[in-house]
């Protein structure tokens, strides 16, 4: 059996979808995890597959990006976002969301590189702390789309990147740790593709907390699933720019 770490936010659930009614089912075990427990069960071995933040696919020993499809934007996000209760030159520091490592680069590069502002970047723990509105807070997933509004300013993340780079953002891909048979990758990218083209049904099974209007209009809007090579080159970018050293041996299906 495959071991599949999966993350069950609102931008995954076309993937949860399309895996549970595949007959890959067979052939898989899936474990429901964060962004960045995903992350450390590929590294260490406790799955062989998983939708993983991008900052830490060049860091695997021999990372496979199996995948047609990811998690992207080409315009704003939605679920990505700096939070705060005042304008960007007056913050002085940012509660960072430890859910995913991508998001947390991403904030400190537009903070270096875009924004030119220098804040400190403090760890945050969303379940235990709580929000306020006064603060300045890098949010993502679903708990991101809940605080927004509580905030007077909100920056979109996926957004920023593409006016500083001009290019598109990927936020997770699928990835392996290791070589998979050229049948599995196959089904597996043909279940991926069947949830992406039953958003609905994706939603009224596992939509929970959103209402169905809201969730489908940012399942098809705001989230660019294609691994197309336009991403392709704006993940590039962001390995360049924000990690000091690469592992060139990524291989692309």
């Amino acid at each position: 059996m495959v071991r599949i770490s999966a993350i069950k936010y609102l931008n995954t659930i076309p993937f949860i979808y399309g895996l549970e009614n595949s007959p890959i089912m067979d052939e898989i075990v899936m474990d429901f995890c964060t962004p960045a427990e995903s992350a450390d069960n590929l590294i260490h071995d406790r799955s062989d597959v998983g939708i993983v933040p991008v900052a830490i696919i060049p860091s695997l020993p021999d990372p496979h990006v199996i995948s047609d499809y990811c998690i992207g934007a080409t315009d704003n996000v939605a679920s990505v976002l700096l939070c705060s209760g005042v304008p960007l030159n007056e913050i002085s520091h940012i509660k960072m969301d430890g859910d995913s490592r991508t998001s947390q680069l991403l904030t400190k590069v537009l903070c270096r590189d875009y924004w030119k502002i220098f804040p400190e970047f403090v760890p945050f723990n969303y379940e235990l702390e709580g929000i306020d509105p006064a603060g300045s807070y890098l949010l993502i997933g679903d708990k991101a789309m809940i605080e927004a509004e509580r905030f007077k300013y909100t920056y979109d993340l996926a957004r920023e990147w593409i006016d500083f780079t001009g290019k598109p953002f990927v936020f997770a891909c699928w990835t392996a740790n290791k070589p998979l048979g050229e049948e599995f990758v196959k089904k597996f990218n043909e279940a991926l593709r069947y949830g992406i083209e039953n958003i609905r049904g994706a939603i009224k099974k596992h939509g929970y907390q959103f209402p169905e209007e809201y969730a489908e209009t940012y399942l098809k809007s705001n989230i660019s699933f294609v691994l197309d090579s336009d991403k392709r080159a704006g993940l590039t970018e962001f390995w360049r720019v924000a990690l000091e050293k690469l592992n060139p041996r990524v291989h692309w299906l």
